[in-house]
């Protein structure tokens, strides 16, 4: 006899209903940990817990896992867009501390064009948004 699945109502992260006719939404920038850690690495050579720590200033007031974190440098570090060497003249034991490389800076250059696109889609949305509220 086969057996029946029950389905659970599909869970997305932007958005939940938190009552009936009330939604709790959060608009999120895909991949947007990416880019925000190469536009701090353009300001300076930082170490991982320095990104951490100032990651929240420019992607936002979301969790950082910091397992995501170390997983993302190392791949950006293999793809030659950033580069790092261990630096023990920094307190305490001995620290990574990563810099963004010319290609780093050319893939920036191309996150800040397409944030700006974005930027324009959400704002035409915003202003046809706008436009009907006032009908």
């Amino acid at each position: 006899m086969a057996r029946v699945r029950r389905r659970h109502p599909h869970r997305t992260r932007t958005r939940r209903q938190t009552r009936p006719g009330h939604w709790h939404v959060r608009a999120r920038v895909e991949r947007f940990v990416e880019p925000s850690l190469l536009l701090l690495l353009r300001e300076r050579p930082l170490h991982g817990y320095e990104l951490i720590e100032r990651l929240p200033e420019v992607a936002g007031e979301g969790r950082i896992d910091v397992g995501n974190l170390y997983r993302l440098l190392r791949s950006l570090e293999a793809e030659g867009l950033v580069s790092s060497e261990w630096s023990a003249e920094l307190p305490g034991p001995a620290k990574r501390t990563y810099e963004l490389t010319d290609e780093g800076r050319l893939l920036l250059d191309r996150w800040a064009e397409a944030l700006r696109q974005a930027q324009n889609d959400v704002q035409g949305f915003l202003d046809r948004y706008d436009q009907d509220e006032r009908r």
